[in-house]
């Protein structure tokens, strides 16, 4: 591993829970969306990561092959998937005055509404926003611990 790996690694964890808060805010905007250009009302987006491992990258000429196992590059945002999971299914309200209710069936007079559960959004977004302070921690942390390698160097 290279001297600044641990900031990398650092920095593709604060871009992607970055993206995930993103995603996040996008779920609350449209908690009471019921129509999308898709079609239907708004389904909840979840963030996929996976690791680096598979990416190319530079590898330290001092480090021995049975080492490189690729932990240690970080992670990326693989998809953003639209949640279609039967444990987390649209909700009908009963509002037949709405513009998108339905008209026939025994279904009439409900409106479908986002499967985006506030209370779920908010755990997530604090979830991501500790995982983000992690990471500037860590990076905070390798810039002290480089500084004062500098230090001891210098003397």
């Amino acid at each position: 591993m290279g001297l600044f790996s641990s900031i990398n690694i650092a920095a593709t964890g604060m871009s992607a829970e970055r993206f995930r808060s993103d995603v996040i805010a996008n779920n609350i905007a449209n908690a009471s969306t019921t129509r999308t250009p898709e079609g239907g009302p708004f389904r909840r987006s979840r963030v996929i990561l996976r690791s680096r491992a598979e990416e190319p990258y530079w590898r330290s000429p001092f480090l021995p092959e049975m080492l490189d196992n690729g932990a240690g590059k970080g992670v990326r945002v693989a998809e953003v998937q639209k949640d279609y999971s039967p444990d987390n299914p649209l909700r009908l309200d009963y509002n037949p005055t709405h513009p998108d209710a339905i008209k026939t069936g025994p279904r009439a007079g409900y409106v479908e509404m986002p499967n985006v559960n506030i209370v779920t959004e908010m755990v997530d977004m604090i979830a991501a926003s500790r995982a983000y302070e992690a990471n500037a921690s860590i990076v905070e942390g390798s810039k002290a611990m480089f500084s004062r390698a500098l230090d001891i160097g210098s003397r």
